[in-house]
């Protein structure tokens, strides 16, 4: 898949090195909702600050805010810690989740 938008990518690293690329975090999370029994070494996206960094989903925090839009449309970003969502939510609004109420909002 070719990514268009860096500050919204997200992959998926299998133990064995295989790759999933997606656009936007709200792919690869929907990806899992199917696809979650498999075994990955890595959950990754990329800070929104950062664009070149990947950072651990697992430990991430995400904004979802209107006035950031996203690839795929769910207005969803991510960040490296807790404090920087809070910081761009207080000048964009929008709500803040760690990644296990990402995924149960976007259920």
């Amino acid at each position: 898949m070719t990514i268009v938008d860096r500050q919204h990518a997200a992959e998926l690293v299998t133990k064995k090195g295989k790759v999933f690329k997606f656009d936007a975090i709200e792919c690869m999370v929907d990806y899992l909702k199917d696809n979650d029994q498999q075994e990955y070494a890595f959950y990754l996206v990329h800070d929104y600050n950062n664009p070149e960094d990947w950072q651990n989903a697992l430990t991430s925090h995400y904004l979802i805010s209107n006035a950031i839009p996203s690839p795929m449309g769910a207005y969803l970003s991510a960040f490296k810690d807790e404090k920087q969502a809070t910081k761009m939510r207080e000048s964009k609004g929008g709500e803040v989740y760690d990644w296990e109420h990402l995924r149960t909002f976007l259920k």
